[in-house]
C-alpha cells in the first residue's frame, strides 16, 4: 500500500474491527469511496465488490434514486421519535411491507440493526404465551449452521459449534439447536422433539432456504415447507430470519415465498434499505399482534429502539422498494444465477473443493480446509476483487446489477486462488 492518508494513520490504530484478531490481523483496507459494485481505495485502485458489503448493496453503491430520497429527507427532518408519534416515510413504508409480504404479516415493529430485529422476534415469541397465561413457553429452537446475530439471545439461537460464541458459549443461554430436517428419517427424529418439547418452546428460528453466515448451507423448498408443517402440528411459533435471504436474493422478493410458507413472524435488515443505512424490521402476523391488544398496558410489547423508523432511513428503505417495482431486479438475479452456475461450476472435482452450489445471487464454492483465510482475502485483493471467506467457503453474493465482466472477474478470482492453493 502507498502512503495512506492522515486519517489512516490517525485514526485506524483506535478502531476496534469485527470479526477481528486484532493483535495478527493484516492491515485493512483504506477506502475513500463506492461506485456501483466497485470499492475505490486510497492508493487510487478500484476493486469489485462480490459481497456486497455483507449483502446489503443490492442495487449496488450510490443508487441516484436512494441517495436522493434520503437528501430530501434529512433536509426535512433527520429524526423524530416514534413513541407517540408517527411520520410518513415509516407509515408508508409499514404499509408497502404488509402489501408486498406473504399472507397476514401486516404488523411491523422497525429497528437499527438485524440481530436486534431476531431479539424483538423472540420477545414478541415469549409474550405472546404469556400474555395469554401460557407459562413455560419461553425456550426456542433453532438449527445447526444457523446464524441469527450477534447479541446475547441471538448468540444463544446459533450454531453452538461452529457459530460466533466462541469462549462466550458457556454463558449464554441454552437453547434447542438440532439438525434442520431434509430426508424423512430427521423428519421423524424433527417430530419426536417437537411431540416432546412444544410445551416449552416460544417459537422456532430459521433461515429459509440459505444459512448465510454459518457456511452458506442450502436446502430445498420442499424440506423448509416440511418443517413448517410439523412445526405447525405442534402449534409451535414460526420465526423466519430473512435478513439475508429476503429482498430478491434467493431469487423470489422472499425465500420463503418458494415454499409457499408464511411464518408467524419475519425479519428484515440488511438489504431492506438498499445497503444504504442501517435499517431492520420485524414483522408479525395478526395471529401474534392480536395477543398483545388487551385493556392491560403490561400486555403492550414494552420495546423502543431510539432510532427506530428513523426518517432517513426508511425514506431509503421506500426507495430500494421503488427499484424493485421500475428496474428488472428479479430478473437480473435470474442472470446472475445462470452465469455463476456455469461459471462455478468448473471448480467441482477440483483437488481441496468439496462442494459447489448455486441459489439466485449466492454462489458457493466450499472448500476442503482454508488454512489462512488471511492470506486467501489478500490474494484477492491483488486479484482486484473484495471476496471474504467464511470459514471454509468461499461465496459471492454480488449486487443484483454486477454486469457480465465484473461477475467473470469475480469467478475468474475464485478460480486463480483456489489453483493456486492447489499447488
Amino acid at each position: 500500500m502507498s502512503q495512506p492518508p492522515d486519517w489512516y494513520t490517525d485514526g485506524a490504530a483506535h478502531l476496534w474491527l469485527p470479526y477481528t484478531q486484532m493483535q495478527t490481523a493484516p492491515k485493512p483496507l483504506p477506502v475513500t469511496g463506492t461506485d456501483g459494485v466497485r470499492i475505490k481505495l486510497a492508493d487510487g485502485r478500484e476493486i469489485v465488490d462480490g459481497i456486497a458489503s455483507w449483502w446489503t448493496a443490492c442495487h449496488g453503491y450510490n443508487h441516484p434514486h436512494i441517495a436522493r430520497a434520503m437528501t430530501d429527507q434529512l433536509a426535512a427532518m433527520p429524526h423524530v421519535m416514534l413513541g407517540g408519534m408517527v411520520h410518513e416515510p415509516a407509515a408508508r413504508l409499514a404499509k408497502r411491507l404488509a402489501d408486498l409480504l406473504p399472507g397476514d404479516l401486516n404488523h411491523v415493529f422497525f429497528s437499527d440493526s438485524g440481530s436486534v430485529s431476531v431479539e424483538i422476534a423472540m420477545k414478541m415469541a415469549r409474550q405472546f404465551w404469556l400474555n395469554q397465561d401460557v407459562e413455560g413457553r419461553t425456550g426456542f429452537l433453532s438449527f445447526r449452521s444457523g446464524y441469527h446475530g450477534d447479541t446475547a439471545a441471538t448468540m444463544a439461537v446459533g450454531d453452538p459449534d461452529n457459530g460466533m460464541q466462541g469462549p462466550l458459549g458457556p454463558a449464554l443461554a441454552h437453547e434447542m439447536v438440532v439438525d434442520f430436517p431434509r430426508g424423512e428419517a430427521e423428519l421423524e427424529v424433527f417430530d419426536k422433539v417437537l411431540a416432546e418439547h412444544a410445551h416449552k418452546l416460544a417459537a422456532i428460528t430459521f433461515e429459509p432456504l440459505i444459512q448465510g453466515a454459518g457456511g452458506m448451507k442450502f436446502h430445498e423448498p420442499e424440506q423448509l415447507r416440511t418443517m413448517a408443517e410439523v412445526a405447525r402440528a405442534h402449534d409451535v411459533l414460526l420465526i423466519a430470519d430473512e435478513i439475508f435471504t429476503g429482498f430478491g436474493r434467493t431469487g423470489s422478493m422472499f425465500a420463503c415465498e418458494q415454499a409457499d410458507l408464511v411464518p408467524d413472524i419475519i425479519c428484515l435488515g440488511k438489504a431492506l434499505s438498499g445497503g444504504a443505512v442501517a435499517m431492520a424490521a420485524t414483522v408479525a402476523n395478526d395471529r401474534v399482534y392480536d395477543a398483545f391488544l388487551s385493556d392491560d398496558p403490561s400486555k403492550a410489547l414494552m420495546h423502543g429502539p431510539t432510532f427506530m423508523g428513523n426518517p432517513v432511513a426508511c425514506a431509503a428503505a421506500n426507495a430500494s422498494l421503488d427499484l424493485f417495482e421500475t428496474e428488472p431486479r428479479l430478473e437480473q438475479v435470474r442472470r446472475i444465477e445462470s452465469h455463476m452456475t456455469q461459471s462455478l461450476e468448473q471448480f467441482r472435482g477440483m483437488p481441496g473443493v468439496r462442494d459447489v452450489r448455486v441459489k439466485g445471487a449466492v454462489g458457493v464454492v466450499e472448500m476442503e480446509k482454508i488454512s489462512d483465510p488471511a492470506a486467501m482475502r489478500h490474494r484477492f485483493q491483488e486479484e482486484g476483487v473484495w471476496i471474504r471467506p467464511i470459514g471454509n467457503t468461499i461465496y459471492l453474493t454480488p449486487s443484483f446489477t454486477i454486469g457480465g465482466d465484473d461477475l467473470a472477474r469475480l469467478t475468474q478470482a475464485i478460480g486463480t486462488v483456489i489453483e493456486e492453493t492447489r499447488d
